[in-house]
């Protein structure tokens, strides 16, 4: 193909996904009934019912306004060739590789930023503080920004870096060790996560003496699993919304409770909350999900060096030097149509085993117990009740709320 031809194909390719995403968030947001379960009656009453729907109006309009400005800017860089412009001028003016690489994304990247920090803010502060969720305040929000671009610029950097020493040194396989390598610091993230990356951000207390901890304890030594490392995090700090997490593997494997979560919750919810959690390493979810994204990775490091093979595609962006980072930007818009497909599967597999880890909890602690907590986490967030089932396919890791109960009332 000439490098008109993929740039046509790029810019359609950008074009099918901002319209099959638009059209999916329409249906999504057109879905709703006007009736409230049985089941969450004494949940839902009419008047948070309608605050719901409101709710998801708001962030419907916002998510549309923003993904048309992206698409829009996409779309006039790419008839531009303003990618490969910029590309150029750093090539020209600077001989080291990491130099020009770096100072090409670091200027998308703040461009990028500097168009998001204005979506992000009125989400903040007028959407999540209209409908009664915001406990972000301004100081917060501003170090969150100076604490995230400092981790994207390390973090980013350093595996640029690196990418770049073995790409100019390995011409014919080099995707094997970006694979080897970008598999390594995933199975790193995934374990020092919570020690390394979240006290960044929040304050991790250990779970205190008292009942609920003596609760968690009889849990853990019925079921022959160690529950140590529990954490209370303080997610009060920027929102009213509950959550709980596991991350890592072997030592390093760990609970968090939002203290959202023990404040609007009974002891016997938490430790059913945390009995699915705990579902989730007992049925190898985590090393499941560890698989398949190492997997993943290596399909995506294998595309990616056909990319950096094909001259004509790097040179549709509008520059007259191929590099490196102009092949990291093609294959992005490239992968799009496979990655959409990958997240279906993905998200297929962990509806899946959030029903698993529902009947564990249920099986191995109190399932009633469980159902409450569902049902408190999902009224309190205002979540929507009637999602439709195709943007469910699409993009739900997590069976809607009604079916969950349905599953649990049957299993």
């Amino acid at each position: 193909m000439e490098k008109n031809e993929w740039l046509l194909l790029l810019i359609f390719l950008v074009s099918l996904n901002y319209i099959f995403s638009t059209i999916l968030e329409y249906i999504n947001d057109n879905n709703w009934k006007d009736y409230i379960p049985k089941s969450l009656k004494d949940f839902y009453d009419k008047d948070k019912y309608k605050k719901a729907k409101e709710y998801k109006k708001a962030n419907g309009k916002l998510s549309f306004f923003s993904s048309t400005i992206n698409f829009s800017i996409t779309i006039f860089l790419l008839t531009l060739g303003l990618y490969g412009k910029v590309s150029d001028y750093f090539m020209i003016n600077f001989d080291n590789i990491f130099i020009q690489s770096s100072l090409f994304f670091l200027t998308f990247y703040l461009f990028n930023l500097i168009i998001s920090i204005p979506f992000q803010y009125y989400s903040t502060f007028y959407i999540e503080t209209k409908f009664g969720f915001n406990k972000t305040t301004i100081n917060t929000f501003i170090l969150d920004k100076l604490k995230g671009v400092f981790l994207a610029l390390l973090i980013g950097g350093a595996l640029l870096y690196a990418t770049l020493i073995v790409y100019s040194k390995i011409s014919h396989g080099f995707w094997i060790y970006l694979w080897l390598g970008l598999s390594f610091f995933t199975l790193f993230m995934n374990m020092f996560y919570t020690s390394l990356i979240v006290p960044l951000f929040n304050k991790l207390v250990p779970i205190s003496e008292g009942s609920l901890k003596e609760k968690i304890e009889t849990y853990s030594k019925k079921i022959g699993y160690s529950l140590n490392n529990i954490f209370i995090i303080d997610g009060s700090k920027r929102s009213t919304k509950a959550n709980a997490y596991f991350s890592g593997i072997g030592p390093k494997k760990t609970i968090a409770l939002f203290d959202t979560l023990v404040e609007k919750h009974s002891e016997e919810e938490l430790v059913a909350v945390l009995a699915h959690e705990v579902g989730h390493f007992k049925k190898k979810h985590v090393y499941q999900g560890l698989i398949l994204s190492i997997i993943q990775i290596g399909l995506i490091t294998f595309l990616f060096e056909l990319c950096l093979n094909n001259s004509e595609l790097i040179d549709s962006l509008g520059g007259k030097i191929s590099s490196f980072h102009l092949g990291l930007v093609v294959f992005s818009m490239l992968y799009s149509p496979i990655g959409l497909i990958t997240g279906i599967f993905m998200n297929i597999l962990s509806r899946k085993n959030e029903y698993e880890a529902d009947k564990f909890a249920k099986e191995t602690y109190n399932g009633d117990a469980l159902v409450l907590a569902l049902k408190k986490l999902s009224v309190n967030s205002l979540s929507n009740l009637y999602p439709h089932p195709f943007y469910v396919f699409v993009h739900y890791s997590h069976p809607p709320l009604i079916k969950r109960l349905d599953a649990l009332s049957s299993s």
